[in-house]
């Protein structure tokens, strides 16, 4: 039997989802909801079809009353610093990431409701660096960043291994040879050398793997040199 307690991970993952949606859904309506009492305050009240950048602005500012981010002035002992060791009497601010979340759901709201993308005030290009604005501002005041860290480039790849040519049949060594030395080239060594040991100093005999062969075929003509030298 399964127990009844268990939720598949599927309706689990799909509940947080929805939940999530519900809530951002939740906040788009409270936002809307407050710009347009701000509208309904204003001197004289405002309509949505009649607000403009101007009073988006305008809103921001209202919203600073509210806020709980201590921003520090530059004369205040701790400004730029994020720690601050004891208490000040720096204004509260709305904190940059609030506002800047506030404006995108309201961004969304506006087109929901029947605005046009064009004419979307929370869009303006003055609203926006009105936000960057108050970003470096708070920055620099509380000693701290913003920035998104910047991810670091992967390591180069390794040098692709490079295999030596393999040698050409005419570029390649030799094997030494094993054919034995001719009877010319013996007849010619023969008559350089008088004894057995001269004949072993000879550098050419010990190059071949027959060199007992060659030492007997050199041995006999100096004997038969040193024969017919004598009978002369």
């Amino acid at each position: 039997m399964t127990n009844p307690k268990s939720k598949p991970s599927s309706s689990s993952s799909s509940s947080s989802s929805s939940s999530s949606s519900s809530r951002y859904e939740n906040q788009k309506r409270r936002d809307w909801n407050t710009f347009g009492q701000f509208l309904n305050d204003h001197n004289p009240p405002l309509t949505f079809s009649h607000c403009n950048n101007s009073h988006v602005l305008q809103f921001l500012r209202y919203l600073d009353q509210f806020g709980h981010t201590k921003v520090h002035t530059p004369i205040c002992p701790f400004y730029g610093r994020p720690d601050p060791g004891a208490p000040c009497a720096c204004p509260l601010r709305q904190a940059w990431g609030s506002l800047d979340a506030i404006i995108g759901r309201l961004r969304a709201a506006y087109e929901e409701n029947g605005g046009t993308e064009e004419n979307n005030p929370f869009a303006a290009r003055v609203v926006r660096r009105y936000l960057l604005q108050v970003r470096d501002l708070q920055a620099k005041a509380r000693g701290v960043s913003f920035e998104k860290k910047r991810k670091r480039p992967p390591p180069p790849p390794p040098p692709p291994l490079t295999t030596l040519p393999s040698p050409s049949p005419s570029t390649a060594p030799s094997p030494q040879s094993t054919t034995p030395p001719s009877p010319g080239k013996i007849r010619s060594v023969a008559s350089t050398v008088s004894s057995l040991h001269q004949l072993q100093q000879i550098p050419f005999v010990h190059q071949y793997p027959d060199y007992d062969h060659v030492v007997v075929k050199l041995t006999s003509l100096l004997i038969k040199s040193s024969s017919s030298s004598s009978i002369q």
